[in-house]
């Protein structure tokens, strides 16, 4: 690792010591004694750059503040890695906001879409693609609903919503409305599953509450003016669509029985067969009312079980402040586990799938969930930086309140608007140690981030991290780690069923050790990570066994595979390409 360092400059001690920067704000040291914190002092575990001035990467977020404080302006915004042109290389979707006061006098912030070069860098091809749209948008996911073989977004807004059909020429064009998803209730998460197994993606979309900018009114806290808190509003029901098969949708929310006593202020969104019967299964976070876990019955209806699987209330029983949620197997036990990310003062959740239909809240025992709780915690996934064969936790953290020090002076030391974000290290032994100030100068930086979505952006077999900032400019941090570990990347195609294999399970065993993936749409918060399936090999430079189970029900085993490349598998055919790295 080389780090350079101008002797004038100066380091923020908070940075390494979380020390008050009210109390110490910086202090000036030469370039070796850096150094020397960095290496020596840190430990390093991990190695993220700073890589979004170098990608050319120019977008910025705007949450159309006016001091006015609407309610809108808290969430932030989502971004989407996904090939969209099919060259192989993940492109960059960002989701936008927009004005609040209808200032005609600028010119509009739009979403951006950003090529991928195949170099580090990346090219603004909005306008030619045309996904421009200027208005209040969240959340985004992909999903191939119509079967052509190129991957379609959907764009969550405050607002009607969006679905951008790609016409395989680099193009877009909005068909949200003729194909009956153009809802324009408050949108957050969204993501596309094939529910019912019949081939073709449905799509389900969190909606958040019922605000009127009209009706706005401002709050105060300490006798300062704040956010008004989601307590104050009502919550509006989550829409579960259908695709018909012919380019159209039908909401079937209520037939599927997703009609929960109490709507739910959705924020999160994750797909996944966690109970390991074939059929993909709903996992909602919501902010100050309890979280859903919608199994799915196998015969298009589901049954909310949260509360019987023990995810739906913090653990002294009360609904907590849901904001990001996913799926991942972290202790390589075949089972999915459940994280989901809240806001401050209630602890990020970890729970471990009990194999029996419950699960079990080891956000503590694994030394998780305290760490977060001086923190408001947004995206999350489970993601193996280190290639170790053992799945890592990222979460991505920023305050609501712009105030937030004046807020909690005297109360709350830690408390800020711009916070870190958390790296957790899985120790394999189902417990993990926070990391971030020993993983590079790219996760030493205090940002109001909000999503986390995550790709392979540059094709060497780490996994990579994009940011999204709320009023800011992202974060792109690539991945340096520096070990000798073995890896590799599995690309799901299908031309009997969805294109892009969503649902899709991976199964890959070397030698005592097996990891699942499954493909998912959408996920985090209101963001969309790549397709393709990593996967760590440690030491290992083969894999025993791959095993696929297609969301059709056909299984199919691929024996001593070469680690270290991009594989290609096709439902029915196999392995169709591969890259090596």
């Amino acid at each position: 690792m080389t780090i350079l360092f101008d002797l004038s400059n100066c380091i923020m001690v908070s940075s390494f010591w979380k020390l008050s920067t009210k109390s110490i704000d910086r202090i000036c040291l030469p370039s070796f004694l850096i150094f020397f914190l960095c290496q020596n002092l840190v430990g390093a575990q991990f190695n993220f750059a700073d890589a979004t001035l170098i990608s050319k990467i120019d977008f910025k977020h705007y949450d159309g503040r006016s001091g006015k404080r609407y309610f809108t302006e808290t969430l932030g915004s989502g971004a989407a890695w996904f090939d969209y042109d099919q060259d192989g290389d993940p492109d960059i979707f960002f989701v936008n906001g927009a004005s609040l006061d209808n200032d005609s006098g600028t010119t509009p912030p739009t979403n951006k879409l950003y090529r991928n070069n195949g170099d580090g860098t990346f090219t603004d091809v909005t306008k030619i693609a045309g996904v421009d749209d200027t208005g209040y948008g969240f959340g985004c996911c992909v999903g191939d609903y119509n079967n052509d073989g190129f991957s379609d977004l959907y764009v969550t807004n405050f607002g009607p919503n969006l679905l951008y059909h790609n016409n395989g020429d680099g193009t877009f064009s909005d068909v949200g409305k003729q194909a009956n998803v153009a809802d324009s209730r408050w949108g957050t998460s969204c993501a596309f599953s094939d529910y019912d197994r019949d081939g073709h993606l449905d799509l389900f979309v969190a909606n958040y509450v019922d605000y009127q900018l009209n009706d706005h009114q401002p709050c105060q806290r300490r006798n300062l003016q704040v956010y008004c808190p989601p307590a104050d509003f009502v919550g509006t029901p989550d829409i579960l669509y259908r695709n018909n098969g012919d380019g159209t949708f039908t909401d079937t929310t209520l037939n599927a029985g997703l009609v929960p006593t109490e709507n739910g202020k959705g924020l999160g969104v994750v797909w996944g067969d966690y109970d390991n019967d074939g059929y993909p299964d709903l996992s909602i976070a919501n902010d100050t009312t309890p979280d859903m876990l919608y199994r799915n019955n196998g015969d298009g209806t589901f049954i909310d079980v949260a509360l019987f699987a023990g995810v739906a209330l913090g653990m002294k029983g009360v609904a907590l402040g849901g904001m990001g949620v996913n799926f991942g197997d972290y202790n390589n036990d075949g089972w999915l586990d459940l994280v989901v990310t809240n806001f401050e003062a209630d602890p990020n959740g970890l729970f471990l799938n009990d194999k029996d239909g419950a699960f079990v809240d080891e956000a503590y025992a694994a030394k998780f969930g305290g760490i977060g709780t001086p923190y408001v915690g947004w995206g999350v996934d489970f993601v193996d930086f280190d290639n170790d064969g053992y799945q890592d936790i990222f979460v991505a953290n920023g305050h609501i309140y712009d105030n937030a020090e004046e807020i909690h002076e005297g109360v709350n030391t830690f408390s800020s608007y711009a916070q870190l974000n958390h790296c957790f290290l899985n120790l394999r032994d189902g417990s993990f140690s926070e990391v971030s100030g020993k993983s590079g100068l790219g996760l030493l930086i205090d940002k109001v981030s909000r999503g986390a979505t995550f790709a392979d952006y540059d094709n060497d077999g780490d996994l990579d991290i994009l940011i999204t900032n709320s009023n800011q400019k992202p974060d792109l941090l690539r991945n340096d780690i520096s070990n000798t570990n073995y890896w590799l990347i599995v690309h799901i195609v299908s031309d009997r069923n969805n294109g892009n294999g969503v649902g899709t399970r991976v199964k890959i065993t070397t030698g005592r050790t097996s990891q699942i993936r499954e493909v998912k749409s959408g996920s985090s918060y209101l963001c969309q990570s790549d397709m393709r399936l990593h996967f760590g090999l440690g030491k290992s430079a083969y894999a025993d066994q791959i095993e696929v189970l297609w969301t059709s029900g056909l299984v199919e085993k691929i024996q001593n595979i070469k680690a270290n490349q991009r594989l290609y598998l096709k439902e029915g055919v196999g392995i169709v390409k591969f890259n090596v790295q």
